[in-house]
């Protein structure tokens, strides 16, 4: 296998493997805790960006299988393990992991001390990072790196966002009954799943480019709104600021990850970059209504500033756990509420599914006084 080095910007560097996809790649190198959901990580489009370091030591043992995508590509500008299996065992998988990123392009690191390397990025935060396996010079590397645009300022959701508007349905799935509710999805970065359970709740999502105008949205009569996930800086994705201001208190709002972001901005607040970020499927968060705790799927470098919000008009509604930062919003007068986490990506695996339900309700209650 072909030599490959790690080189982050403050100067620090790890030599490991590549799989027989080479050359150079670089972004944000992060760490994600799961022990599972591997294929998840890479096509999830909020990964946008990113090189990421998975903590478990032995990833691809269940393969890859096209039921478990989160998009419609791969996402991740790199990918760092431990160590790769070469052996995968599972009825559902098509192909290997390996085969997989190859497939795919994407520049795979082997051999590295991962466990170094995510004390590393714990201790200094999440910085910008440079794979390559043919420049193991490390001032030509440097100087390579300072050409690459940080995280913060960068609006990644254009790169992800769909081109056209379209109305979702599952691949081999007919309608089994009429749906309830027509929602407007803004597709910052939208996962699938979000998808089919807004499907499987009766939800006739009507999914828009990230910069689709408020009467665009309006124009299709819907009964809700949802702010989807997504990549990259929330405080650059003036559009959906936007029309989400517009929205509040005429539609039923709820949003996912950088959706939660957006609410944040849109109600006034400001939102800042946290060191290290939160990526992984062990979070725990903590409903402060109902007191229950979840363990959660996460995957954001942002969080919303709660000090710079209206305590008037907003509440805080969920909490992280592992360092008190703002997991859920929610609007005192109107129907609006986010979620920083991910509930559809079920680690629970259902701790959070009430959360969609509770958007239904809303809707309901809003078809009511129409």
């Amino acid at each position: 296998m072909p030599k490959a080095i790690l080189y982050l910007e403050d100067g620090t560097s790890f030599i490991g493997q590549s799989l027989s996809t080479t050359g150079e790649t670089a972004g944000e190198v992060v760490f994600n805790t799961a022990m599972t959901g591997y294929q998840e990580v890479l096509t999830d489009p909020s990964y946008a960006g990113q090189i990421v370091v998975m903590t478990y030591p032995l990833i691809g043992n269940y393969g890859v299988n096209p039921e478990d995508v989160e998009s419609k590509g791969v996402h991740v500008k790199g990918f760092v393990v431990k160590e790769f299996c070469r052996r995968h065992s599972n009825f559902r998988a098509t192909q290997s992991l390996i085969a997989y990123l190859n497939e795919n392009k994407i520049i795979a690191v082997e051999g590295i001390d991962t466990r170094a390397l995510t004390r590393h990025l714990r201790l200094s935060g999440a910085m910008k990072g440079m794979i390559s396996t043919k420049d193991f010079d490390l001032k030509s590397l440097a100087k390579k790196l300072k050409a690459i645009p940080s995280m913060e300022g960068g609006n990644w959701v254009k790169e992800v966002t769909t081109k056209k508007k379209y109305i979702w349905k599952s691949e081999g799935k007919k309608a089994t009954k009429k749906p309830r509710f027509k929602v407007a999805a803004i597709d910052c970065g939208i996962k699938f799943n979000i998808l089919r359970i807004l499907e499987q709740h009766g939800c006739e999502t009507h999914v828009f480019p990230a910069n689709a105008k408020f009467s665009e949205v309006m124009a299709i009569k819907p009964d809700g709104l949802f702010l989807s996930n997504g990549p990259g800086d929330p405080a650059v994705v003036t559009d959906v600021i936007k029309l989400t201001k517009q929205a509040a208190g005429k539609l039923p709002v709820f949003g996912i990850c950088l959706g939660n972001q957006i609410v944040g901005l849109a109600l006034g607040g400001k939102t800042y970059k946290l060191k290290f970020g939160h990526h992984g499927a062990n979070h725990p968060v903590k409903d402060l209504e109902s007191q229950r705790i979840g363990i959660t799927s996460q995957n954001h470098g942002f969080c919303v500033d709660m000090k710079s919000l209206n305590p008037d008009e907003v509440e805080l509604i969920h909490m992280n756990l592992n360092d008190q930062t703002v997991e859920g919003l929610r609007h005192k007068k109107f129907p609006l509420f986010s979620i920083q986490y991910h509930p559809e990506a079920a680690p629970g695996p259902t701790d959070a599914q009430y959360l969609f339900d509770e958007f239904i309700r809303m809707m309901e209650c809003h078809k009511k006084k129409k």
